[in-house]
């Protein structure tokens, strides 16, 4: 039977309202005009985007030519509509979206500051997503199935290991982003099923050190160690480039500098492109140059997806920088 999608996306998305940047320094703002009941401060500029993790990989994906669905839920709300939309405009098919009548859709504002940035979410229908919400023809009719923001989606994650089983049983890969664990508690426990039917784990340096259990120690042992356990494992560390390690190989590539305007999404894009390189057929190294130039083009403007680069683009940047194929 002939796949319908290349990618199925399952996570969470809402709205992001990017403000700044602040004069005030962050850990000051209880004390500033923004404290409730004063002033408000005027910063120079203001964007409403699409937010979530897994909404901005299945845009990155999109965008490099992949044939990709979205499943998660959103609130019967303007919120839910917008995310819909937009999630559409980027070529993401949404009939998989399911609307929840009882929780609103996840709202985010993010207030940025120089390198930094505070971040103030409502959940809303995030943490009652589950794996019910997973049509079965999807898991069985796409190539690939990718899961973000483990952690934020208690309900979804306590089911993931089935769904990855599913879609291995229909000859689909599988990938997870487990994004940060906002409570601190990283259940590696709960992890651990889902990382056995897991084959490709992207994270950040951060992610990694905590999944592992070697915070704060070298990352490429963590990410040694996470391969281990059964997945392709890589690890995007900022402007010192990302490593990819398979339990016995290591592989690196180096930063990509670009005039980066803001890195909201970057890891998203990133995570696209190597899902992307990887379903077209490129060895690790490869997909690991070319995710790692989607992440760091995808910065040039505001939001998570403004910038995200077509496949084309992305190619033509590693031959621009000689890293990659041509």
């Amino acid at each position: 039977m002939p796949l319908t999608f290349d990618l199925l996306v399952i996570g969470e998305a809402g709205p992001y309202v990017m403000l700044g940047p602040i004069d005030a320094p962050l850990d000051a703002l209880p004390d500033t005009p923004l404290a409730l009941g004063g002033r408000a401060q005027r910063v120079d500029s203001g964007v409403l985007t699409l937010g979530g993790s897994a909404a901005l990989t299945a845009c990155g994906a999109a965008r490099l030519g992949l044939r990709v669905a979205f499943a998660g839920r959103v609130g019967d709300d303007d919120a839910g509509d917008y995310v819909r939309d937009r999630l559409a405009a980027h070529g993401v098919n949404t009939r998989a979206l399911r609307v929840d009548d009882t929780l609103p859709t996840p709202l985010t504002t993010v207030m940025t500051h120089g390198g930094g940035q505070m971040v103030i979410s409502a959940p809303g229908t995030r943490a009652t997503t589950t794996g019910d919400d997973i049509p079965e023809q999807l898991l069985t009719r796409s190539g690939h199935v990718h899961c973000a923001s483990f952690f934020l989606m208690p309900k979804l994650a306590a089911t993931l290991s089935h769904l990855f089983a599913a879609a291995h049983a229909a000859g689909a890969t599988t990938s997870l982003g487990t994004n940060d664990e906002r409570s601190g508690r990283w259940d590696r426990t709960a992890l651990a099923p889902v990382l056995a039917r897991t084959d490709l784990l992207l994270t950040d340096a951060y992610e990694a050190g905590r999944l592992a259990g070697t915070d704060g120690g070298c990352v490429t042992s963590a990410a040694e160690l996470l391969a281990r356990r059964g997945p392709l494992v890589t690890v995007r560390n900022g402007v010192d480039g990302a490593l990819c390690h398979d339990g016995d190989t290591l592989l690196t590539t180096d930063g990509i500098r670009v005039n980066a305007r803001d890195a909201v999404g970057a890891g998203d894009s990133f995570n696209a492109g190597f899902i992307a390189a990887q379903l077209a057929g490129r060895p690790p190294a490869e997909a690991l140059a070319i995710a790692a130039v989607c992440g760091a083009l995808s910065t040039r403007a505001g939001g998570g997806t403004a910038a995200q680069p077509t496949w084309a683009q992305a190619l033509a940047h590693l031959t621009t920088v000689g890293d990659g194929p041509s």
